[in-house]
């Protein structure tokens, strides 16, 4: 695990809500850490979606465990049945993720059921924690979904292409090219996670524009390419090597992929606006391909056995090759300064994106 922003600002909120809850003189301040643990949140527009869902969860949370303290009693039977109660309301709200500090509450609440003052004061140290979680979420080191979803696309197309340009070569030790093919894979499903909470955060903290619509769609896209291309080093690890081959097959094979990586950089480079307007990059692959996939035609009339395998690695490929195209395509509708621009600072948004 890295020590990144998210685990720096568990660490400040936790400080924080100890520190207010002392000054308050609460008795177990203990709890607000607890509640600012659970808080912080991947991104701006969760926080405020988080603070709103807990706020209601643990509000009839507390009123649930106080009512049922007092008319029922505290005993672990009665605290269970409440929390099995609480659960049942929080699924039928959507608010999943909100039954885990709400059941800290009820039960906190719910020990001290007897008294009113000390019930209240350990939903007080929940709200605490939660606010405190929220604040220090959006003052210290904002989560920039967009910028760290750049990042990280560059991060695994640079693996992507060192695997493709490696694999049909078979220059890397078994050992090596499995490790990295599975950090590979981890790293697209991250993508796809990331790309999610850039999509909410677009939707939800600007007003919907044409522009931001087409940056999605870029991005997406973005995302997907990587995936068909992860696809096709899965087809020839699965495939290729367990085909007869020549050593013409295998420079036709590895000239191709090379082809492809040098499209895909090429599209990178132009959503960058790092290319020359008059380069023709894709519309060399695009010929290339054409020429690959004739060549695959001659061979597979070849009644060796073991072409039909070859087959499904040159479908692969030429699917990768299609979806860079039109990745190419999609860039070109996105002006450069439009793509780097970086998402408005969250002050300017926020009261705008209470109601959304």
């Amino acid at each position: 695990m890295n020590l990144g922003a998210r685990v720096l600002k568990t660490g400040i909120a936790v400080t924080l809500a100890l520190y207010i809850s002392q000054l308050l003189h609460f008795q177990s301040p203990v709890i607000a850490a607890v509640a600012a643990i659970f808080a912080i949140q991947p991104s701006i527009y969760r926080s405020w979606r988080h603070f709103r869902e807990q706020l209601q969860a643990n509000t009839l949370g507390a009123i649930l465990a106080l009512s049922a303290g007092m008319i029922v009693s505290n005993e672990p039977f009665a605290i269970g049945v409440v929390c099995i109660v609480v659960i049942v309301i929080c699924l039928k709200m959507k608010m999943e993720e909100s039954i885990g500090l709400t059941l800290v509450t009820v039960i906190a609440v719910m020990e001290a059921s007897s008294e009113w003052q000390f019930a209240l004061d350990r939903f007080s140290q929940v709200l605490i924690g939660i606010a405190c979680a929220c604040l220090i979420n959006v003052i210290v080191m904002p989560p920039r979904p967009k910028e760290q979803f750049n990042n990280q696309i560059q991060s695994v197309f640079n693996r992507l292409s060192l695997l493709l340009r490696t694999v049909i070569s078979d220059e890397m030790k078994e050992q090596a090219f499995k490790a990295e093919k599975d950090e590979l894979e981890k790293a697209v499903s991250s993508l796809t996670d990331k790309y999610k909470l850039f999509e909410e955060e677009t939707k939800k903290l600007h007003k919907p524009k044409y522009r931001y619509t087409r940056q999605l769609v870029v991005y997406k896209q973005l995302v997907h390419t990587l995936r068909i291309g992860l696809d096709v080093l899965e087809s020839i690890d699965e495939h290729y090597f367990q085909s007869p081959r020549t050593e013409a097959i295998d420079k036709l094979f590895d000239d191709h992929v090379e082809a492809l990586m040098k499209g895909h950089e090429f599209v990178h480079l132009k959503l960058q606006d790092k290319v020359k307007p008059e380069s023709t990059e894709i519309e060399e692959m695009q010929l290339k391909m054409d020429a690959f996939l004739n060549d695959m035609i001659k061979h597979s009339s070849d009644e060796e056995a073991g072409m039909q395998r070859l087959a499904l690695v040159a479908s692969s490929m030429y699917r990768y090759g299609f979806q860079i195209s039109r990745l190419d395509r999609l860039v070109g509708h996105v002006e450069p300064a439009q793509t780097n621009k970086p998402i408005p600072h969250w002050w300017k948004t926020w009261f705008k994106s209470k109601d959304s």
